[in-house]
């Protein structure tokens, strides 16, 4: 028997988000309101950063106090843009995986700043081969240094690294990665897209993780682990689910991580553009609203 849904930390991409489009569902922004009404804090836990993850939140009725985990863990703000936690990659590690990870794909490192130099890389032209959508969503944020390490000389440390390409070529950047000496100061998630045949290696601070932002953000708010729901899609949400009480995983998800769902008595929603995060929202609310009033 679960106890009553405190807190809930909801990827967005494949999760919150249909799979063509950038907005969420009319039901689903009813949902996490309803969600919030009833008292449960609804949290955004995603990939992106901050400034990329707040306009797509917007317009949507929420509180300005909603937390919102981005950059995979390493940066917690709410919705407002109030600071509530935050780690950085050292910069020192940031240009060893210049080296050792430049040869795999496309490279970005992200600062906890905004403007121009938010984001830095050092081709922009290889980048738009593979990632063409995320260049034009995010050009205002980013700047082209060359060599990339020039950019990590400075005072501030990233929040994080970034790299991407196909799918066989991010399996070898991890393989590469781990066998070397950064991994002892360096972590990577991994997220697949397979129908574009894409792949995005996060290089995150050791221990930094959706499920690490999580925990730390459920034990500033007093909530206990039995009352924390988690749902999501890809690999990089895998910390965040084990941890929560109350894992839910997309029906849109890899047939593996799905697999694992019912290993691990993950419950499974139905897919994204089903708007599964509203199904499952409902049903929580009217438990905990029939329980209430019994």
């Amino acid at each position: 028997m679960h106890l009553p849904v405190r807190l809930v930390a909801i990827d967005m991409d494949g999760t919150l988000l249909p799979t063509f489009g950038q907005k969420i569902g009319d039901r689903t922004a009813r949902a996490l309101r309803a969600a919030q009404a009833a008292g449960i804090t609804v949290a955004i836990a995603t990939g992106r950063r901050h400034a990329y993850s707040a306009p797509l939140l917007a317009d949507h009725g929420l509180r300005n106090d909603t937390p919102l985990i981005t950059s995979n863990g390493a940066v917690t703000r709410t919705l407002a843009n109030e600071p509530m936690d935050h780690c950085h990659l050292e910069a020192r590690v940031a240009r060893g995986l210049c080296g050792l990870l430049r040869p795999f794909g496309v490279l970005v490192f992200t600062f906890d700043r905004s403007g121009p130099g938010e984001l830095v890389l050092e081709d922009l032209e290889t980048a738009k081969e593979r990632i063409q959508l995320w260049i034009n969503a995010n050009r205002p944020a980013i700047e082209i240094v060359k060599p990339l390490e020039r950019a990590l000389d400075g005072p501030e440390d990233p929040i994080q690294g970034m790299v991407t390409g196909t799918m066989d070529q991010m399996k070898a950047a991890e393989r590469a990665l781990r066998a070397s000496e950064l991994h002892k100061y360096c972590e990577c998630v991994r997220t697949e897209y397979p129908v574009r045949d894409l792949s995005i290696l996060d290089l995150m601070p050791p221990g930094v993780t959706k499920g690490w932002a999580l925990e730390r953000l459920a034990r500033r708010l007093g909530i206990d682990r039995k009352e924390v729901m988690a749902i999501g899609d890809n690999w990089n949400d895998l910390d965040m689910l084990e941890w929560a009480a109350q894992g839910i995983v997309m029906g849109n998800a890899a047939q593996e991580l799905r697999t694992m769902a019912k290993v691990r008595g993950w419950k499974q929603a139905l897919t994204n553009d089903q708007e599964g995060v509203a199904v499952i929202l409902e049903q929580v609310v009217a438990r905990q609203t029939a329980s209430a009033g019994a």
